[in-house]
C-alpha cells in the first residue's frame, strides 16, 4: 500500500505567500468596488470583507492559504486534521460549530461574506438559501468547482483556480492569488509528467466514504475526475454524472479497477470514515476481496478532505501520481 506522505514544496510555498499578510498593512485598503460571479449570482463588494465566515474546513484552509485569517469571523465543520502550516492561523478563528452551522449561529457572527465549497450547504434547514441570505444583505460565495454549469469549458482544477482569482479580487489580494495559482499549476504540470512513457491506462476507483455499508465513490466532473485526467488514469465511475454517487460493492467489482484510492476521514468520526475501516471492509467482502487491486495491495491512502475542492487538492493529485508510479502501474 502506498501511504500519504508529507506535503510537497508547492503547498509549503503557498503558506509562505500567506504569511506576508498583516492587519496593519492591509492590501485591500482603499480598494475600488469589485463584482464577481459565483454559482449563478453576481456579487458586488464596495469594500473588501472583514468578517468572512466559512462553512467547512476545505474553504477555511483555502482562505488561510491566502493569508486571510485576520478577516474571518468564524468557521465550522472540521472534517480532518488542520495542516500544521495553518494551525496557528486556524486557532485564531472562532469555531462557531464543530459540525454544521445553523442559520442562527451564522447571523450571530455578523458576517459580511459566507463562503462554502458546496452549494448543498445553503438550504433552509442549514444556514438558509442563497436568495434568503442575499435578501438580508449577506453575499454567499460557492466554489466554482461545485457549479460546472456556470463555468463551461473549465476543468475542476481550472474552476478551483477561478475561486482563487475571485478571492484575490474580493479581498484585494490578487498578488497572493496569482502566486498560489502559479505554484499549483507547477504541481499539475509535474503530475502530468507521471504518465509519460506509460503504455496503458490504469483505471482508478476513488472510495470516499461508506455509509450503512454502501460505498460512495467519485463520479464525473469533480476533483478526482480531473486528477485522473491529468494523470492519464481514468476514473472508473466517470460515466456517472454525480460528485459522489452511492454504488454497490458489486459494481466496483464489475469495473475491476487497477488501483483503489481510499480517502481517510478519520477525524469526521462516522462509521466507515477511516481508511483502515474501508480497507478492512474490502478485505472482508467475499467478492471485493478477490479483486486484483485488493489482493495485490494496489491501494493509495490519501486525506479524504483533499478529494473535495480545497487548496490541498493539488497535494492529493501529487500523492496519487506518486502512488501510481510506486505501484508500477
Amino acid at each position: 500500500m502506498f501511504h500519504r506522505a508529507r506535503l510537497g514544496c508547492a503547498l509549503a510555498a503557498a503558506v509562505a505567500v500567506a504569511s506576508c499578510a498583516t492587519p496593519a498593512n492591509d492590501p485591500a485598503a482603499g480598494q475600488a468596488p469589485v463584482t464577481v460571479s459565483s454559482c449563478g449570482q453576481q456579487l458586488r463588494f464596495e469594500r473588501a470583507p472583514q468578517r468572512a465566515v466559512t462553512l467547512e474546513q476545505s474553504s477555511t484552509e483555502t482562505l488561510l492559504a491566502l493569508g486571510l485569517g485576520e478577516r474571518m469571523a468564524g468557521t465550522a465543520y472540521r472534517a480532518g486534521k488542520i495542516l500544521p502550516e495553518y494551525q496557528a492561523a486556524y486557532d485564531k478563528v472562532p469555531v462557531l460549530n464543530a459540525k454544521a452551522l445553523s442559520g442562527e449561529q451564522l447571523r450571530a457572527a455578523a458576517p459580511d461574506l459566507v463562503v462554502s465549497s458546496f452549494a448543498s450547504n445553503f438550504t433552509k434547514d442549514k444556514v438558509g438559501t442563497r436568495p434568503e441570505l442575499q435578501a438580508l444583505g449577506l453575499p454567499s460565495y460557492v466554489s466554482a468547482v461545485d457549479c460546472p454549469e456556470h463555468e463551461p469549458g473549465l476543468t475542476p482544477f481550472e474552476r478551483l483556480f477561478r475561486d482563487y482569482e475571485n478571492y484575490g479580487k474580493v479581498f484585494g489580494v490578487a498578488d497572493r492569488a496569482a502566486a498560489l495559482i502559479a505554484q499549483q499549476r507547477e504541481v499539475l504540470k509535474k503530475a502530468g509528467e507521471v504518465r509519460a512513457g506509460r503504455s496503458g491506462k490504469p483505471t482508478v476507483v476513488y472510495l470516499y466514504s461508506v455509509f450503512k455499508g454502501l460505498p460512495y465513490v467519485a463520479g464525473h466532473n469533480g476533483m478526482p475526475s480531473d486528477m485522473s485526467r491529468i494523470l492519464g488514469a481514468p476514473n472508473a465511475f466517470d460515466d456517472i454524472n454525480e460528485d459522489w454517487p452511492e454504488i454497490s460493492w458489486e459494481e466496483i467489482v464489475k469495473r475491476d479497477p487497477t488501483v483503489i484510492v481510499v480517502g481517510d476521514l478519520s477525524d469526521r468520526g462516522a462509521p466507515g470514515d477511516s481508511s483502515a475501516e474501508k480497507i478492512k471492509m474490502m478485505r472482508e467482502h467475499p467478492v471485493v476481496s478477490q479483486l486484483t487491486a485488493v489482493r495485490q495491495n494496489r491501494i493509495i491512502d490519501v486525506p479524504g478532505i483533499e478529494l473535495d475542492p480545497t487548496v490541498r487538492s493539488a497535494n492529493t493529485l501529487r500523492l496519487v501520481g506518486e502512488g501510481l508510479k510506486a505501484l508500477g502501474v
